[in-house]
């Protein structure tokens, strides 16, 4: 069987964190060969929908995606689950290296056994994304980590490679953030699968009127799968709205299991 640098397969199926930790490395440093990686892909393919499952959660930045992040990690690991997180940073300006800001905010999990967080330096590369993320996403979830949260570097319109390496994609806004909804005609917009609207606690009245802003950009363009992206006002801060949150979170990946089966 392929290896991950000097990991096997089978090792890493065993879901040690050390083992998970330096295989995650080996893809970010490039020394996993074409080979491994299809066997990779092959092998988290194999597995039921709901051991392989990945989130993105993208959103310009300050609109809340780390604590958002942190908020499910939480919930996920009072339903039993393995979490695993990968938070995309901006590029250090010296070293290169990721800025770490990520896991210092999810700081309260670091302890966790059962939740696995790395830092991901973007290194320039563009879309929200490091290049080792995509890879680094499956194999997290060979290791059985599911969810897998991928938070993206705060990321523009055009931005939405996030989309194309998880399962659900979330698209964290803030009312009073300076969000064009009427504009947007394309790009990330389009990407979402569930609208989050965070920091309700601060201004509800914003955040329903972005609500109706975004309905009503859904009414003008349909997705070609049928989909209507459900729109969820959250306090991320005062975990509110959560609930309805994972609800719709449900409900995308049985609409996913629908249109696939």
């Amino acid at each position: 069987m392929a290896d991950v640098g000097e990991i096997s397969l089978a090792a890493l199926a065993g879901g040690e964190m050390e083992l998970v930790a330096e295989a995650i490395s080996a893809v970010e440093n490039g020394e996993v060969d074409s080979a491994a990686a299809s066997a990779i892909e092959g092998l988290v393919t194999q597995l039921p929908a709901h051991a392989r499952q990945r989130i993105g959660i993208t959103g310009s930045p300050g609109v809340g995606k780390s604590t958002l992040t942190g908020v499910l990690i939480k919930e996920f690991r009072n339903q039993g689950r393995k979490v695993g997180v990968l938070a995309v940073d901006p590029s250090s300006v010296i070293s290169g290296g990721a800025l770490l800001g990520d896991r210092i905010r999810m700081h309260e999990h670091y302890r966790d056994s059962k939740v696995f967080i790395r830092s991901m330096s973007a290194r320039g590369h563009l879309g929200g994304l490091a290049q080792a993320t995509p890879l680094a996403s499956k194999v997290l979830t060979l290791a059985g980590y599911s969810p897998v949260i991928v938070e993206t570097v705060g990321v523009g319109q055009s931005e939405v490679e996030v989309m194309h390496h998880v399962d659900t994609t979330l698209l964290v806004l803030s009312p009073g953030a300076g969000d064009d909804i009427q504009s947007a005609k394309a790009g990330i917009m389009e990407a979402a699968d569930i609208f989050v609207i965070n920091k309700s606690d601060r201004d509800l009245a914003g955040a329903q009127k972005l609500r109706q802003e975004i309905i009503r950009s859904q009414e003008i363009s349909h997705r070609s799968d049928g989909w209507v992206a459900p729109v969820v006002i959250v306090s991320a801060l005062e975990r509110s709205g959560i609930s309805e949150l994972l609800d719709a979170l449900t409900g995308h990946q049985q609409f996913c299991a629908r249109i696939t089966s």
